[in-house]
């Protein structure tokens, strides 16, 4: 009879563990008291209850929790579970804000000492008034246990079903452990038909992840390199569609911990035979589940793989960044049958463009030779050369780099984006008016990370075509690739 009233506080104990556990403290005060009301106090009950309270993280569920194990020690004085769960909320309580309560600690963990002097209570219990316990800095993620312990299982067994089956027997012999509940309900939702590649996952997921981060790398060096029309976005599209399958392991996961809460806080109502348990196992209980390692060998290897990979990319998009086209200039005295002139002491339209030189740079009008002084030059010409390896699209699409002058000598009614300039540079065209002499004029500024030029010349009869392209032949005309 005793027997029988012992299983149902273990199960008690055990359903109140698991609500606090699954985040449900409220549930687990509920039931506890309810047991203790009906059946009187037992210490387990108690110490759950307390660290039901506990489970709040909050000073008047600290105050309860107190209440709690006083109550327990005065009927239990020499129990363990209460010494040492009452000294660990002692050490941890702040001295200011509760120095009665801190100052009970020393004097509950001498008891403890005296008690059990090498339990893991003790340690647990001498941990906590450190500023970073040790069962915090030794914690282990629920999910990563949880991988950890499916991954063996599924290794280890002949088949999917046949590890499903024993963490079932495992589970049905074990209710009260969390644990292998966890197991349990993994390995059931994993094993079924159509979930090889979440297994997979599960067991390679190290091996999945850095060939995955080794696809996104080669596209980024692409892109930086040799593909520089690409955009970033496809490499973090492929990136973002490799990662899909994770989510939905990580569901599957977390839909198996939510299962294994339920059942583990379900009461038990019948027992499961040890013989029954054990039936097709080794005639055994459960096991006691390996200890899941914070960090393994080959996460290691995996975690340097991919911090070279890293590095790799790093200095390649440095070394890009870094990296400019060099150009010579070709400045012509005569261009296209007319007589051209130096215009630089005049006029130095890329004065204010960083690191541009003005003996890398020139600035050119070109006029017909028997044109009157007063006539409107035909073409004028402005390229300047250097390191301009910060060179961004926006700087000429958003007005960073075009002149002004442009607005105060004629009216502007038509200005576009432009295909890639020459030898690609982005480019940037506009139609205006001459204030002075009435002329249809057409003005296109170019640049990439070498160079910069601008051309203003005649557009009377020019339709978008017509002006780029007469863009785009000039700059070929004056920009040549440096010699190596």
């Amino acid at each position: 009879m005793n027997d029988n009233k012992d299983n149902v506080r273990d199960d008690l104990r055990g359903r109140v563990d698991a609500l606090v556990a699954a985040g449900r403290p409220t549930e687990a005060r509920a039931t506890a008291r309810a047991a203790l009301d009906t059946d009187g106090p037992d210490a387990g009950l108690l110490l759950a209850l307390a660290r039901a309270h506990m489970a709040e993280d909050d000073d008047d569920h600290d105050d309860s929790a107190e209440r709690v194990f006083r109550q327990g020690l005065d009927s239990f004085p020499d129990d363990i579970g209460l010494l040492a769960g009452y000294a660990e909320l002692c050490t941890r309580t702040d001295a200011l804000d509760r120095p009665g309560r801190h100052a009970r600690g020393p004097v509950l963990l001498a008891r403890l000492r005296e008690l059990a002097p090498y339990s893991p209570e003790l340690l647990r219990a001498e941990a906590a008034g450190s500023s970073v316990s040790t069962s915090a800095k030794d914690r282990i993620s629920v999910r990563r246990v949880q991988s950890f312990d499916a991954a063996r299982a599924f290794a280890e067994a002949p088949t999917p079903q046949a590890a499903a089956a024993q963490a079932a027997q495992w589970a049905a012999a074990a209710p009260h452990d969390l644990r292998l509940a966890v197991l349990a309900e993994t390995t059931a939702a994993l094993a079924a038909t159509g979930r090889t590649w979440p297994r997979l996952l599960l067991r390679r997921g190290l091996e999945y992840r850095f060939a995955a981060g080794v696809v996104v790398a080669v596209l980024i060096v692409l892109r930086i390199t040799v593909l520089p029309t690409v955009p970033y976005a496809m490499a973090t599209g492929v990136g973002l569609l490799l990662g899909l399958p994770f989510l939905g392991l990580r569901r599957q996961l977390r839909t198996a911990r939510e299962r294994a809460a339920e059942r583990m806080t379900a009461p038990v109502t019948d027992a499961v035979p040890d013989e029954e348990a054990g039936a097709g196992g080794d005639g055994f209980g459960p096991p006691e589940l390996r200890p899941v390692p914070r960090v393994t060998a080959r996460e290691y290897a995996f975690a340097g793989a991919g911090i070279a990979l890293l590095l790799v990319v790093g200095a390649a998009a440095y070394a890009s960044s870094l990296s400019y086209p060099r150009y010579d200039i070709v400045a012509h005295d005569t261009f296209r049958g007319l007589q051209g002139f130096d215009l630089r002491e005049e006029f130095d339209p890329f004065g204010a463009v960083p690191d541009s030189e003005k003996e890398g740079s020139t600035a050119r009008v070109y006029v017909a030779e028997d044109a009157a002084a007063d006539a409107a030059a035909e073409y004028l010409v402005a390229v300047t050369t250097g390191d301009f390896h910060e060179m961004r699209e926006s700087w000429l699409y958003d007005g960073g780099i075009l002149t002004k002058e442009t607005e105060q000598v004629g009216s502007v009614h038509d200005t576009w984006r432009a295909e890639a300039g020459p030898h690609g540079a982005w480019m940037r065209c506009l139609r205006y008016t001459e204030v002075a002499t009435g002329t249809l004029r057409a003005m296109c500024l170019w640049g990439d990370k070498g160079s910069i030029g601008t051309v203003l010349f005649t557009a009377a009869d020019k339709d978008r075509d017509a002006v780029e392209e007469t863009a785009r032949s000039v700059g070929a005309d004056f920009l040549r690739p440096a010699a190596d």
